[in-house]
């Protein structure tokens, strides 16, 4: 074996650049770190051959004295952080004091600055040597101008992994957009290879900053966001939030922020997905720009080399805080907030101005919620009967009169299994009802109508046309219907708590040494979500009572699920997911089919349960539920106006 010895300076510096330098782009993260960390409002960026042959980023920050220059480029040298008290609460994007010294290590690297209180700027140079610098005065404005060329020009094995220039440049791009989105007040020029890509002016305003957004990840999110600003005593969270409907194929416009630091935390990432189960399409990603903010003695950046992973002190407390706030967001989403404003100022044609009565008059709400009488806190299970009492169409044209609503009252009130006995009964009820005759109505003006609008007719029995102030309105039937009743029966459900039922015989679980030291740990947090479950051995449990709408469910898989989200975040919403998902597929089953004909006031009742129901854009499954069709985008289709 070879004998101990102490590393050069030049390849401990070539070390540590095989962490902090990947490729170009982590070369302009660390250096445009720099810069903002140094006061700069504004920040150019040029680079040629995606970053490979070179990269100069020129800034107007506080700039470097002439002493520290050639400091600067030593490793471990930093002016952000001085004592281990400092790194427990760091408030800088980098505190490590390693990139200059490592990206120098493998590139041909020129540093340009000048501070207060100098009559001219300086400059240093370094070749990959071991720590050599050559100094000379340079004429340079307040900031400071890193320069680097000829990137892994004297480690040839790693620049064989760079990829294609439009590759490399690609990272390069994304890094800066993340840098963008973080902080609105700095502007950011980047050129690449003598063409200008972006030239983004200091964002003051909210409009500003989503122009900024608008500009960098796509025109159409701000159409299509949902705009948060919530606060607790210790943490707040504000940005954007893109509807369930406007979702991607690939998790690529997803960006979150931690006090200004852009990270990629798995807690974060379970919290925001866990918000968006309910809405969103199988498959598809969120698209979000959220920024939390906290006491930065909360959180320990201190993980990785590239500060892209974090660890919050109190990670329960975020998680649940994330979810809550997201989750109140969407679900409180109407109709009326996803018309944009493009759509509500769109021109009508005369025809649209004023909406005319005549069949608009029933705008009594229809009994298409079976769900809604339904209590679920009873454990008996007894039979359902609804009343044999014929269904009168009522004088003002609703579909339901009093007597169909009291045919849904029980004679003994349902235990949650005795729900799926109602299904049946559901469908008797949505037999189609008498027609009614509809009453005249004065017109009506814009500023009156709902945003939904008015039924107009019903086509091929699966979707309602609708005209509002704006132009047509296509609902889906079915996929409205389900939502409402989903709504609905969750509500009563978990309103009247979970209903736990000991096991026949209790089913031993073989689990991981973790999960089962989760048992011990969060044994009051399990038993509120209704399970039981005592610890047998180090990875042996033994399950003696479940949720009593879970009766039937495999309950070993969900105890190891359950078990495994308490060891990873602190706690777990599988019981819930759960019983949601049965939930979903009871309303599924219990609402209005295609090729059900409905009548006018019906369907404008659907409208109007659907203006006033969480989540109402998307069905249970996260297909949307309706669209909207301009007075302008009918005229495109046929040529009007031209």
């Amino acid at each position: 074996m070879r004998r101990i010895q102490q590393l050069s300076p030049r390849l401990a510096n070539q070390i540590a650049a095989g962490e902090v330098v990947e490729r170009p782009a982590s070369v302009v993260k660390e250096l445009l770190e720099n810069s903002i960390d140094a006061g700069a409002n504004r920040i150019d960026i040029e680079v040629e051959n995606g970053g490979v042959r070179l990269i100069r980023i020129r800034d107007n920050g506080s700039g470097i004295p002439k002493d520290d220059l050639a400091l600067a480029l030593s490793r471990h040298a930093t002016s952000k952080i001085s004592a281990l008290e400092d790194l427990e609460a760091v408030g800088s994007l980098g505190f490590r004091g390693e990139a200059l010294a490592s990206i120098s290590s493998v590139s041909r690297l020129t540093l340009t600055a000048n501070s207060e209180g100098q009559d001219t700027g300086w400059k240093v140079f370094a070749e990959g040597r071991d720590m050599e610098t050559i100094s000379s005065p340079a004429p340079h404005p307040i900031g400071t101008t890193v320069e680097m060329r000829d990137l892994f020009f004297n480690t040839p094995a790693r620049r064989k992994f760079l990829r294609t220039e439009k590759t490399e440049f690609g990272h390069l791009e994304e890094v800066v957009k993340r840098l963008a989105l973080s902080h609105y007040d700095v502007g950011f020029t980047l050129r690449h290879n003598q063409r200008t890509i972006h030239q983004l002016r200091p964002a003051k305003t909210r409009v500003e900053m989503e122009r900024r957004i608008a500009t960098l990840l796509s025109p159409q999110l701000m159409d299509n966001a949902v705009v948060i600003d919530m606060e607790s005593p210790d943490l707040r969270l504000w940005g954007w939030v893109g509807l369930p409907t406007f979702s991607r194929a690939q998790a690529d416009l997803q960006y979150f922020y931690v006090n200004g630091r852009a990270v990629k935390d798995r807690l974060i990432a379970h919290a925001i997905r866990q918000a968006y189960r309910d809405v969103l399409y199988g498959g598809r990603h969120p698209v979000f720009v959220l920024y939390l903010e906290l006491d930065p003695a909360q959180v320990d950046v201190n993980v990785h080399p590239t500060k892209h992973e974090i660890r919050f002190r109190d990670g329960r407390s975020v998680h649940n805080f994330l979810f809550s706030t997201l989750n109140k967001a969407l679900a409180s989403v109407r109709p009326e907030d996803q018309l944009s404003p493009a759509t509500l100022d769109a021109p009508a044609s005369p025809s649209a101005t004023g909406i005319q009565g005549g069949e608009f008059a029933a705008q009594e709400r229809i009994n298409l919620n079976p769900q809604a009488q339904v209590d679920f806190s009873s454990q008996a299970s007894t039979s359902f009967t609804p009343s044999t009492a014929p269904v009168a169409t009522s004088a003002s044209g609703s579909g339901y009169s009093q007597q169909a609503a009291a045919a849904f009252t029980p004679q003994q009130q349902p235990s949650p299994m005795a729900v799926r006995d109602q299904i049946d009964v559901y469908k008797q009820l949505h037999e189609p009802a008498a027609s009614a005759t509809p009453q005249a109505l004065p017109e009506t003006k814009d500023e009156d109508v709902p945003p939904l609008g008015f039924a107009v007719a019903q086509l091929k029995g699966i979707y309602i046309l609708s005209e509002n102030s704006n132009g047509m309105v296509l609902v889906d039937m079915h996929a409205a219907h389900e939502r409402i009743t989903y709504e609905r029966m969750k509500t009563a459900w978990h309103g009247a708590g979970i209903t736990a039922q000991p096991m026949l015989v209790p089913e031993s679980v073989a689990v991981s040494l973790e999960q089962a030291d989760a048992v011990d740990e969060f044994a009051d947090d399990i038993t509120k979500l209704g399970f039981t479950l005592e610890r047998m051995g180090p990875e042996t449990i033994v399950v003696r009572q479940i949720p009593a709408l879970l009766r039937g469910a495999n309950v070993a898989d969900m105890v190891r699920k359950l078990l495994e989200d308490f060891a990873k975040h602190g706690s777990s919403d599988q019981v819930k997911a759960h019983i949601d998902e049965m939930l979903a597929t009871m309303a599924c089953h219990g609402s209005v089919r295609a090729n059900r004909k409905l009548t006018i006031p019906e369907m404008n009742g659907l409208l109007r349960d659907m203006e006033q129901t969480e989540r109402s854009g998307q069905c249970n499954h996260g297909r949307p539920t309706w669209t909207q069709l301009t007075m302008s985008e009918l005229d495109k289709l046929f040529l009007r106006g031209r």
